[in-house]
């Protein structure tokens, strides 16, 4: 039977005020208490999880959605690990900052607190429905997980060892409440819950973002979605690039900070673009070449490069594709940067200092590398623990989203019985 989304709601908004209320321990027992039963529910999870893999084959979905969709007993080992990493880290409630003492003899602060209930919306990724329980308790939000249809079955299991801990642990079981119907009109309704939920944090494709947008009541944190670039400067060391690059693209694809657009300048194309082809070819990798790369793969081209079409560098592959282009200047590269990226994670490769600083300075993104590959946006990479989503706007929070960026704070105002003159 289907719970009306208002009663979710309700019941969220009574969680999340018990929860605020909560002890740093009594978080920390939650998310402890959680990798424990994620280890001890294993083989219930996987189950459930292997269920919705064989659907998903059936139905034809790729293998990039697949490899998204997939725990086994090393992801799951990863995120109860998570869970641990998180309960280690401080607890931004209640954390004072700003503080001033103002002539009037007023001493003012400002101090962490909750956001109050989340509504996520997310596809494929059976793992958030974990990171962001254990993130919202740990911060003291409520939180209303809307997961894909295509892992229901995976969700459904591992929800209810979310509760299960936070029974153990003696917090609200409403804390994390799991819209457990398929039908996409909940999303709608979800959307709408303008007078329980605060803050919709949807994870999932262009599609899943622009809908959120156009139609939420509620302010919506939107990202994850990366068009990430490398451009290799004609300082840089080719031999180390040539690994950066293979590591953004090859270690795991179907991820949004996985490279999507290698830039080439020019004067090292040459020599630079057929060793790339070399390396990443052996791991599956194709390429789709800009005709200002063409010339530089010889003739024939080999199999593993095709010439780019209209929309290739306004794709998030998501699979062994990388585009090829070559740029005459930096300048050209940071254009096409611009033009072409989502704003998530993009880097240059460079033994230039100040072209370094340049593309720190000029390049709008949440994420920005110097010599370094852009799958280290990451919230366990980051030193967060894990993240709610990476965030490409501009407000509130931008890339990963951890602990802090779930609080708002509150002006405090502390005096002796004073008045204003």
């Amino acid at each position: 039977m289907t719970v009306p989304m208002t009663d979710l709601g309700k019941r969220a908004r009574a969680a999340a005020k018990t929860l605020a209320r909560a002890t740093t321990d009594q978080k920390n027992n939650a998310l402890l208490g959680l990798a424990g039963c994620l280890e001890q529910d294993r083989d219930t999870i996987l189950q459930a999880n292997a269920k919705d893999i064989s659907a998903a084959r059936s139905s034809g979905l790729t293998d990039a959605l697949i490899d998204r969709m997939r725990l086994d007993p090393a992801r799951l080992a990863a995120i109860a690990a998570d869970l641990r990493k998180v309960a280690e880290l401080p607890d931004p409630v209640g954390e004072r900052f700003d503080e001033t003492d103002r002539p009037s003899g007023l001493k003012l602060w400002k101090q962490r607190v909750p956001i109050g209930v989340l509504g996520v919306i997310y596809e494929s990724r059976p793992n958030v429905t974990v990171d962001v329980a254990g993130l919202a308790v740990k911060t003291g939000n409520a939180v209303i997980l809307r997961g894909g249809s295509e892992t229901l079955n995976s969700n459904r299991a591992l929800v209810a060892s979310v509760h299960r801990a936070l029974l153990g642990a003696g917090v609200p079981e409403d804390a994390v409440l799991f819209v457990d119907d398929a039908d996409r009109a909940r999303v709608t309704e979800l959307l709408a819950l303008d007078e329980y939920v605060d803050m919709i944090i949807p994870r999932g494709g262009a599609g899943l973002h622009r809908f959120c947008r156009e139609h939420s009541r509620i302010p919506v944190i939107t990202g994850g979605v990366g068009i990430c670039h490398l451009y290799v400067e004609e300082s840089a060391d080719l031999a180390k690039s040539l690994e950066v690059i293979h590591n953004a693209k090859t270690k795991r694809p179907s991820v949004c900070n996985a490279l999507d657009t290698v830039l080439v300048e020019r004067s090292i194309a040459a020599k630079f673009l057929p060793m790339l082809v070399n390396r990443l070819e052996g791991d599956g990798v194709n390429f789709r070449a800009h005709t200002s790369a063409i010339s530089f793969l010889g003739s024939p081209l080999p199999a593993s490069v095709h010439e780019a079409g209209p929309e290739d560098f306004d794709t998030e592959w998501m699979t062994l594709i990388l585009g090829l282009k070559v740029v005459d200047t930096f300048e050209e590269a940071v254009e096409h940067i611009a033009a072409h990226s989502q704003n998530h994670s993009d880097g240059i490769l460079t033994g230039n200092p100040e072209l370094a600083a340049r593309f720190i300075a000029e390049v709008d993104s949440a994420a920005v590398y110097v010599n370094a590959s852009t799958h280290f946006t990451d919230g366990a990479q980051f030193g967060l623990g894990a993240e709610v989503a990476i965030s490409t706007q501009r407000l509130h929070a931008r890339g990963p989203m951890g602990l802090r960026e779930l609080t708002t704070y509150k002006w405090v105002g502390r005096g002796d019985y004073l008045i204003r003159a």
